[in-house]
C-alpha cells in the first residue's frame, strides 16, 4: 500500500506483471474511487462547460462522453477530465484526485453568472473493468437493465441505470466499462467480479498500461505550466466554431501562431535498461535538451518506452542520458500498444 493523493492505494495485489498481462489478455479491475466525481446541473450547464473546457461539449449528445483539458488563462493545463453527458441539464465530470479541490474551487469561481449548480459527489465510488473480456464478464454480474445499456453503448458512450453511471471509457488502451456507483455498493460489486475471475489490479500495472497506450498522467506529462499543444493533446482543443470563447483560448491561439517550441513524443529503447522520468534527452544537431516525463519497461513489448517533452524540431532519433551513459532511442508518435497489439 502506498500514499496516492492522500489515499491508501495498492501498488499491486501480488504481481504487477501478472496484473498487467491480465488486462491485456483477459480482464482486470481497478478501484479508482480516489478520482473525484463532480456533477454540473442546470439549464446553463452546456454554456458553462463550453466556456470552462477546451473541448466542446456542444459536439456530443446525451449518452456520450468527451475527454477534455481544463485550462488557466495562460493556456496551462489545470486538469484533464472526462465529461459524461447524462441528459439535458445533467453532466457528470470525473477529475483527478490530487487536483480535485483546486478544480472544484476553479469551477465554482468560473461558474458565477451561469445557471448551474456544481456538486461534488464524495458518496460515489468507481470501479473500472478493462480488457478484451471485460464487457462479457461485467454482463454476468449486473442487472438486466445494465446489460441492455452496455450492449447498446458505443465506445465513449455512457448511460444512467438507476444509481449507476456506466461508461465505455478507460485508461488502459483496452475495451472496458467504468462504473460509477454509491460507495456502499462497491464492495459487493467488487466481490461479484472477483467471483467471475476478474483480476484486481493495482497502481503499478495501471501506470504501465496507460503508458503503453500513450496516455498522459497529470503532474508528470502535463501540468499548469504546459499547454495541450505541448502535451500531444492538440486534438482535445475544439477551435471551431471560432466564436466560442473558452478559458485559455487566446493564449493557445498566440502559441499556435508563434509556433510551438516543444512537443510530447514517444521514445523506444530496445537496448537493455529502463527509461525513467526526468532523464535528459539529447537531440542530435539541436543545441537544446528535452526530458522524459514518464518512462517504464513495457511488459507487452519487452523493452523500455517513455513519453518525453523535446524541442519541436526533433527528428526520429535521440540520446538519453542514463546514469552518465548515452543510450540511443527512437522518437515515435506517443502510443505503443492498442488492444493488446504493438503499434510501434
Amino acid at each position: 500500500m502506498v500514499d496516492f493523493g492522500g489515499w491508501d492505494m495498492p501498488l499491486h495485489y501480488g504481481s504487477q506483471i501478472r496484473e498487467h498481462e491480465a488486462v491485456r489478455q483477459s480482464c482486470g479491475m481497478f478501484d479508482v474511487s480516489h478520482m473525484r466525481v463532480v456533477d454540473v446541473e442546470g439549464e446553463g450547464g452546456e454554456a458553462f462547460l463550453r466556456y470552462l473546457l477546451a473541448n466542446d461539449v456542444g459536439r456530443i449528445a446525451p449518452g456520450k462522453a468527451i475527454y477534455s483539458v481544463m485550462l488557466n488563462t495562460n493556456g496551462g493545463i489545470i486538469d484533464d477530465l472526462i465529461v459524461y453527458f447524462i441528459d439535458r441539464g445533467n453532466y457528470r465530470l470525473v477529475v483527478n484526485c490530487a487536483t480535485a479541490e483546486n478544480d472544484i474551487l476553479w469551477m465554482k469561481q468560473q461558474g458565477e453568472g451561469f445557471d448551474v449548480a456544481i456538486l461534488p459527489r464524495p458518496e460515489l465510488g468507481i470501479i473500472a473493468v478493462q480488457g478484451p473480456n471485460a464487457i462479457a464478464r461485467v454482463k454476468t454480474v449486473v442487472c438486466a437493465s445494465a446489460v441492455a445499456a452496455i450492449e447498446a453503448m458505443p465506445a465513449f458512450g455512457c448511460a444512467q441505470v438507476g444509481s449507476w453511471t456506466l461508461a465505455r471509457t478507460g485508461y488502459t488502451g483496452e475495451d472496458g466499462v467504468e462504473i460509477i456507483l454509491p460507495a456502499e455498493q462497491l464492495e459487493d460489486l467488487w466481490q461479484r467480479l472477483l467471483n467471475v475471475d476478474v483480476a484486481p489490479v493495482g497502481l503499478g500495472a495501471r501506470d504501465t498500461l496507460r503508458l503503453e497506450a500513450g496516455m498522459n498522467l497529470y503532474g508528470s506529462d502535463m501540468d499548469e505550466h504546459v499547454s495541450p499543444l505541448e502535451s500531444n493533446l492538440a486534438w482535445t482543443v475544439a477551435w471551431e466554431p471560432q466564436e466560442r470563447e473558452f478559458i485559455g483560448r487566446s493564449a493557445l491561439e498566440r502559441q499556435r501562431a508563434e509556433g510551438v517550441k516543444q512537443r510530447l513524443v514517444g521514445l523506444v529503447m530496445t537496448e537493455r535498461g529502463v527509461l525513467r522520468g526526468h532523464q535528459k534527452v539529447k537531440i542530435p544537431g539541436i543545441d537544446a535538451e528535452g526530458e522524459i516525463t514518464s518512462g517504464t519497461f513495457s511488459p507487452t513489448l519487452g523493452y523500455a518506452i517513455a513519453l518525453a517533452r523535446v524541442p519541436a524540431a526533433a527528428g526520429d532519433k535521440a540520446i538519453v542520458d542514463i546514469r552518465g551513459r548515452d543510450v540511443p532511442v527512437a522518437i515515435v508518435k506517443p502510443g505503443f500498444v492498442r488492444r493488446g497489439k504493438a503499434i510501434v
